[in-house]
């Protein structure tokens, strides 16, 4: 976690507001998170003050807001710890701890980042789009999903003024097929350095990875596996991670070295070696 220790709070909800669909927007009273969180990090949070459920669900911060000391998450309503969020109503509890796990890198200067999410995994780019406009760099994102349904936060990003490729495999709306193709396209045609950021499904996760290794770039990926504790104790979340001097990978908690793992450090799932360690090797060689 980056800055002092996650701090566990019952708060309240402030606001809800259904999207369409199965998504939702739910706004929280938190004074660290509001002020402490960075793009990339996230939130384990569970409705009530019961033991029932008995796991927190893990959530990207969407948004924060420091003087009203309220943060913002995006969730998707698909089961029972989701179902419950969604169904509260303004002033009821919830159990939040927060903020955890590794943020997003800022790009140096003069580098546009190129966001890239998939569906639900646009959450986090909302703030570090916040994040990297404080600072004077470029950036531009490109949001994927199946249909138009999967993209309902674009006509909210596009009025904040985010710049957007928009994609769906159906066709819908913007690009038809699979967000890496217009990402791709742009790669070949971009006129200053760029750095790349993801976050969604693991496919689309590694495919960005094999783009930002075909044009030698730096991209961060965020990791969404199963997490039960958020704080490296239950070792749920493990993934398979390699460094340049490592001849084996080992597996780390992204919980707390992630979510946001460099992916030239991922060993990704076909891989007998990360893109670390074979670019160290080649040049050993």
């Amino acid at each position: 976690m980056i800055g002092r220790m996650a701090a566990n709070r019952i708060v309240p909800l402030v606001d809800h507001e259904r999207l369409g669909g199965p998504y939702w927007l739910l706004t929280f009273r938190h004074r660290e998170i509001a002020r402490e969180a960075q793009a990339g990090q996230f939130v384990m949070i569970k409705a009530g003050t019961s033991a029932e459920p008995p796991l927190r669900r893990p959530f990207s911060i969407m948004l924060t807001d420091a003087g009203a000391e309220t943060f913002t998450l995006f969730i998707k309503d698909v089961g029972s710890g989701s179902g419950a969020l969604c169904a509260l109503e303004p002033g009821e509890p919830v159990q939040c701890l927060g903020p955890l796990g590794q943020a997003f890198t800022p790009p140096p200067a003069g580098t546009e980042a190129l966001l890239v999410a998939g569906g639900y995994g646009v959450a986090p780019f909302r703030l570090f789009a916040e994040e990297v406009k404080h600072t004077g760099g470029r950036y531009r994102l490109f949001y994927g999903g199946r249909t138009s349904d999967d993209l309902p936060l674009r006509e909210r990003l596009e009025t904040a003024g985010l710049p957007l490729v928009l994609a769906t495999e159906d066709g819908s709306v913007g690009h038809r097929g699979r967000v890496t193709v217009p990402l791709a396209e742009w790669l070949d045609r971009r006129d200053a350095p760029a750095r790349l950021y993801a976050c969604g499904p693991e496919p689309m996760l590694h495919a960005v990875a094999r783009l930002a290794e075909e044009r030698d770039l730096v991209a961060e990926v965020s990791l969404d596996p199963w997490m039960g504790c958020g704080i490296g104790t239950c070792l749920g979340c493990v993934v398979r991670v390699q460094d340049a001097n490592e001849a084996r990978g080992r597996y780390r908690c992204a919980c707390t070295e992630g979510p946001v793992f460099d992916a030239a450090r991922v060993q990704w799932p076909d891989e007998k070696a990360s893109r670390a360690r074979r670019k160290a090797a080649g040049a050993e060689a």
